[in-house]
């Protein structure tokens, strides 16, 4: 007997994760331990249980269960986050999660049991939207980033830390985490490229390198009818010069460089007065790692440069820095291959957004599948990817899956 993705159950469950954090009108807000993202942890346990899975959570607050295979050995391992933005979609993420539960649910109705285990995973504050930097439980799971600085980590917004956080939801584990055999993540596209296409399936060849940078200015307040403007030490001046820079920097060299400005602060915020304090933050995007290092360090000078024309100053601190990431060709192969067998068309095509599954790729094999994204929509509230589509993603993954883990029809 194959195994089948029954698409009332995956969509069910998508819809019942969603109700967690739901915002009026439309979306999630699920921020990274929060008590929305407590609640969906708890309704993750439940799922994960209720399928007989073993669960485990350690000390950055990763969840994962594990269904036993009838060999020893390192699982396969199927996983993505729960957090959101603030206005987040009901598939960014959770989507990875949803499908891993619907392949272990799909294994044990058709009875098939594989030879190696299989674990199903949710990362900690993978968005950081609210703790910088992203892929925060993946990386210290990967040993990327450090457990003890990454407790530390107090939010963006100056309120919890971390570890605090972890403690207060109770969700600060003990449990050593488990080295896969292989990593696979189901994900929508997050762009509008398989849709224009009309394909069905993205085979990910890997992610683009990230630079996130956080800018505070600092000048003076003063009043804004009286003082001359070749007088003042306008820190909102000096942070609109730098979005600007990035954002010139970014169409000077053309794709695929990208930049964005997602955080602009001024203080005291007032609508008579001079800014004596602006903070803004600056994403930086490249394929190429060393392509982007250039712009990162023209952007620290030319930041330093406005800041000193205004007689303000300027400090920097980085928030993140990942590396580009090539994914295994041997298992991307595999996704187009699984999707082909499906007559599903497919695409190979690296990934714009940062995922948990380019921590994995430098130490086991990792794939991603890609599935199109509505209007090329993600980080918004109107994020929807097709029944249709999700069914075909999900029906991919499990394929695979057998495949990988050894499956005993």
């Amino acid at each position: 007997m194959k195994a089948e993705i029954s698409p009332e159950r995956l969509m069910a469950r998508v819809a019942s994760l969603g109700r967690i954090g739901a915002l009026a009108g439309g979306g999630v807000c699920r921020l990274a331990l929060s008590d929305a993202d407590k609640a969906g942890r708890d309704w993750l346990v439940a799922e994960m249980e209720a399928l007989g899975l073993t669960v485990f959570i350690d000390a950055i607050g990763n969840i994962w269960g594990l269904r036993a295979g009838t060999g020893a050995g390192a699982p396969v391992m199927i996983g993505s986050h729960i957090d959101t933005v603030a206005t987040g979609g009901l598939y960014d993420g959770a989507l990875g999660v949803l499908a891993g539960l619907e392949v272990v649910a799909a294994l044990d109705g058709a009875g098939i049991e594989t030879a190696m285990p299989i674990a199903v995973a949710a990362f900690t504050n993978e968005e950081g939207a609210r703790f910088a930097p992203d892929m925060m439980g993946s990386g210290v799971y990967q040993g990327a980033l450090d457990l003890d600085t990454m407790l530390a980590t107090r939010a963006t917004d100056g309120g919890g830390v971390v570890g605090e956080e972890l403690d207060r939801i109770g969700y600060r584990g003990t449990d050593a985490p488990i080295t896969p055999a292989a990593y696979l993540e189901l994900h929508i596209e997050q762009g509008p490229v398989l849709e224009q296409e009309g394909t069905r399936i993205g085979a990910v060849t890997g992610v683009q390198g990230i630079h996130w940078t956080e800018f505070t200015v600092h000048g003076q307040s003063n009043h804004a009818g009286t003082t001359p403007m070749a007088l003042r030490r306008d820190a909102g001046q000096v942070a609109t010069r730098i979005a600007l820079a990035a954002d010139r920097i970014a169409a000077e060299l053309g794709p695929p460089q990208v930049a964005t400005v997602g955080v602009f602060e001024l203080s005291p915020g007032l609508i008579n007065v001079v800014p004596e304090q602006a903070r803004l933050t600056v994403d930086l995007r490249n394929t190429d790692g060393a392509a982007l290092d250039a712009p990162t360090a023209r952007l620290l000078a030319e930041a330093r440069a406005a800041a000193e024309a205004a007689g303000c100053t300027v400090e920097h601190r980085a928030l993140a820095r990942f590396a580009p990431v090539v994914f295994d060709e041997a298992l991307v192969g595999k996704v187009a291959q699984a999707a082909a067998a499906r007559q599903l068309s497919v695409k190979r095509m690296p990934s714009g957004a940062g995922h948990d599954a380019q921590m994995f790729a430098p130490d086991c094999p990792t794939a991603m599948i890609f599935i199109p994204s509505e209007k090329g929509l993600s980080h918004n509230v109107k994020e929807h990817s097709d029944k249709r589509d999700i069914v075909a993603g999900a029906q991919v993954l499990l394929d695979l899956v057998c495949d990988l883990a050894g499956a005993k029809t």
